[in-house]
């Protein structure tokens, strides 16, 4: 895994489906994301480690379910942000997968893409991890600094502004 990109897995049993997401994200986000492909949950928590950024699990898969895979992921690494790709509308679903750590729950069908790469754009381009990312500082270090910049730039303009 290369330390400055996101590092985003992909585990879901259609392996089309897969090959094509892949592909997409890939174009769309280039050399910020590095993608890993798993055709089951099992394999997928063979990877898992503190250097996994975000998962897109599908719910539905034969062998574990994506709740019980989430479950395992959080478990590994609290920090990975998982979004769950379902067909399933059952809004109770939903709140159990919520519950057990998912960032967000994504339906299969129209627009499911363009919201899942809207999603990992987000991801990618927190300013949080930006810092992190390009200056190799811990999360609180980046948080730090950007509240840094942030009170300075608001000092500057209150000085601009009570400038006669």
């Amino acid at each position: 895994m290369k330390k400055n990109t996101i590092n985003l897995f992909i585990v879901d049993d259609d392996k089309l489906m897969v090959a094509t997401l892949k592909q997409f994200l890939q174009n769309r986000f280039q050399n910020d994301i590095n993608v890993f492909t798993f055709y089951d949950g099992e394999s997928c928590l063979e990877s898992v480690n503190k250097e996994t950024d975000v998962v897109i699990l599908d719910y539905n898969m034969t062998g574990k379910n994506g709740l019980d895979v989430l479950k395992s992921i959080k478990m590994i690494n609290p920090k990975t942000e998982v979004i769950m790709l379902s067909g399933n509308e059952d809004m109770a679903t939903a709140i159990s997968l919520f519950r057990a750590g998912a960032s967000d729950y994504v339906l299969k069908g129209e627009g499911s893409w363009k919201k899942l790469s809207k999603l990992v754009y987000h991801i990618v381009t927190a300013p949080i991890r930006i810092v992190v990312r390009e200056f190799g500082v811990s999360k609180y270090m980046a948080i730090f600094m950007l509240t840094f910049v942030l009170m300075g730039l608001l000092v500057v303009a209150a000085l601009q502004f009570m400038k006669p």
